[in-house]
C-alpha cells in the first residue's frame, strides 16, 4: 500500500495540474485580468504635426502606413493597442511649452478636441472616461478607455480659472511643467527660479486635489517634487518617468522621492524611452552632442564639413540599445524603495523616436510583463502594475475632491498669478 501512495504521488506532481505556471501564462492572466492603463500616449500631438488635426480622413485602425521620408510610422493604431493589451490609455493633449501662454491655452483646446473627435469616430474600439467608474466600464465592455492630460502647466496660461475649465473639458491629469520653468513651477530641464514651486504653484496643486485632476510630477525638477507631496492631499503620479538611481537622467524620480510615495499613495509609470532607462544610451546621447559642438568649434562657418565629420563619427561610434530588461530594472528599483503599489505603465510612445527592442511600439506590453513573471512577479502584483494601482490612485483623487465639495475655488485677482509668491 505504501508503495502504491508513493506512486501515486509521483504522478499527481507530475501531472498538467500540479506543473508550475509557465512566465508567459502568468502574465497573460494577469492582462487578462487588468489590461495595461498607459499613463502616457502622444498621438494627439502626432495627429496636430502629420495631419494638422484634420483627420475625418485619418484610419485609426491601422496605422503603419503612417511612415513619411521624415518621420517614421506611428508606434499606436487600434489593431496595436489590442495586441498589446491595452485596456486604458491617457492620452496627452500636450502643446509646445515654447508657445505664449495664450497660445499654448488655445492649442490645448484644439489637442482636447481632437482627441475627443478621435474617440467618437470609434465607439466600437475607443469609449471617454472621465472617472474611475468609467475606466472600469470600458475596459469591462472591451473597449479602451480614454483620458486625457495636459502636459505642462503653460497649458493654463498661469490662470486656475483655466484650470478648472480644462477640467470641465475632460483633462483629468496635469503636469506641471514640461521642458521649460515656468513662472510658478521649476522644470527638471530647464534652470530653476523658485526652488520647486512658489506659492501660487502650490495653490494650483491644492486646487487640483480639490477639483479631482491628478497632479503629474513628470518632468518638474527634485524640489518641486518635494513642494508638491508636501501640499498634496491626494495620490500624485508620475506619468511616464523611470528611476534616477538606475538612470541618472532629471527625468527621472530620485529616491528621496520614491520613499515618499508610500505615504501619499502615488505612483510612478514607468517610461519605456530608452534615453531614460539605459544609463548607456544617456551617456551616448551626451557624447554625441559634445562631439558635434566640438566639431562646430573647429569648423565655423562650414556646415556640411561639421556633417560629414560628424557622421565619421556616429559610424565608429554606434549607439547602444536599450532592452525590456533595461525597463524592468527600474520597475524593480520602484518596487525595493516605494513597493509594489506605487509603480504603474506609461509608454511615452509616439512621443518618442522608438522603445527599447522588443517594445518598439504599443504591441510590446505583454513581453515586458513576460520579464516581469520571470523576475518572480507574482500574477497578483503585475495586475497591479498593469491597472490596478491606477485605478486605486484615480479613485483616491476622486475620494478627496468629494470630500471638499464645500471648499470655494481658490481665487486670485486677474494678473496676480506670475508675481505671487516669487
Amino acid at each position: 500500500m505504501r508503495h502504491f501512495a508513493l506512486a501515486a504521488a509521483v504522478l499527481l506532481a507530475a501531472s498538467p495540474a500540479m506543473a508550475k505556471d509557465t512566465p508567459e501564462q502568468v502574465a497573460a492572466r494577469a492582462l487578462e485580468a487588468a489590461p495595461v492603463w498607459d499613463g502616457h500616449n502622444d498621438v494627439p500631438i502626432q495627429l496636430r504635426g502629420r495631419f494638422g488635426n484634420r483627420i475625418n480622413g485619418f484610419d485609426f485602425a491601422d496605422t503603419l502606413d503612417t511612415a513619411t521620408a521624415d518621420s517614421k510610422a506611428m508606434h499606436t493604431d487600434l489593431a496595436r493597442l489590442r495586441i498589446g493589451k491595452v485596456g486604458a490609455q491617457w492620452w496627452s493633449v500636450y502643446v509646445s511649452a515654447s508657445l505664449p501662454e495664450a497660445e499654448a491655452v488655445q492649442a490645448t483646446i484644439e489637442q482636447i478636441d481632437v482627441t475627443k473627435r478621435l474617440v467618437a469616430r470609434y465607439p466600437e474600439a475607443l469609449q471617454m472616461a472621465l472617472t474611475a467608474d468609467d475606466v472600469e466600464a470600458a475596459m469591462q465592455a472591451g473597449k479602451v478607455a480614454s483620458l486625457m492630460g495636459m502636459e505642462g502647466g503653460h497649458s493654463i496660461g498661469s490662470s486656475l480659472a483655466v484650470l478648472r475649465q480644462m477640467y470641465d473639458l475632460g483633462a483629468r491629469y496635469m503636469t506641471l511643467t514640461h521642458g521649460k520653468t515656468l513662472s510658478w513651477a521649476d522644470s527638471a530641464t530647464d534652470a530653476p527660479k523658485h526652488d520647486g514651486l512658489n506659492a501660487f504653484g502650490m495653490d494650483v496643486v491644492r486646487e487640483m486635489n480639490r477639483i479631482g485632476m491628478l497632479v503629474d510630477l513628470s518632468h518638474v525638477s527634485e524640489a518641486a517634487m518635494h513642494d508638491a507631496l508636501d501640499v498634496a492631499r491626494a495620490p500624485v503620479i508620475f506619468s511616464h518617468s523611470g528611476a534616477r538611481a538606475i538612470n541618472g537622467h532629471l527625468r527621472n524620480v530620485p529616491d528621496s522621492v520614491l520613499a515618499r510615495l508610500p505615504q501619499n499613495g502615488g505612483l510612478v509609470m514607468v517610461v519605456a524611452l530608452p534615453a531614460f532607462l539605459t544609463e548607456d544610451v544617456r551617456q551616448q546621447s551626451a557624447n554625441r552632442a559634445a562631439e558635434e559642438a566640438r566639431l562646430k568649434v573647429l569648423y565655423p562657418g562650414l556646415p556640411d564639413e561639421v556633417e560629414s565629420q560628424l557622421a565619421k563619427w556616429d559610424a565608429q561610434n554606434r549607439p547602444p540599445v536599450s532592452s525590456i530588461a533595461d525597463m524592468a530594472d527600474h520597475i524593480d528599483h520602484i518596487r525595493d524603495v516605494a513597493g509594489i503599489d506605487h509603480i504603474g505603465i506609461g509608454g511615452d510612445y509616439d512621443g518618442m523616436p522608438n522603445g527599447p527592442v522588443g517594445m518598439e511600439d504599443v504591441t510590446g506590453y505583454p513581453a515586458l510583463f513576460v520579464e516581469l513573471a520571470k523576475r518572480g512577479y507574482s500574477q497578483q502584483d503585475l495586475e497591479k502594475i498593469a491597472s490596478r494601482n491606477m485605478l486605486r490612485v484615480m479613485r483616491g483623487a476622486e475620494a478627496v475632491a468629494a470630500s471638499q465639495t464645500r471648499v470655494a475655488p481658490i481665487e486670485y485677482p486677474a494678473g496676480e498669478p506670475r508675481e505671487a509668491g516669487d
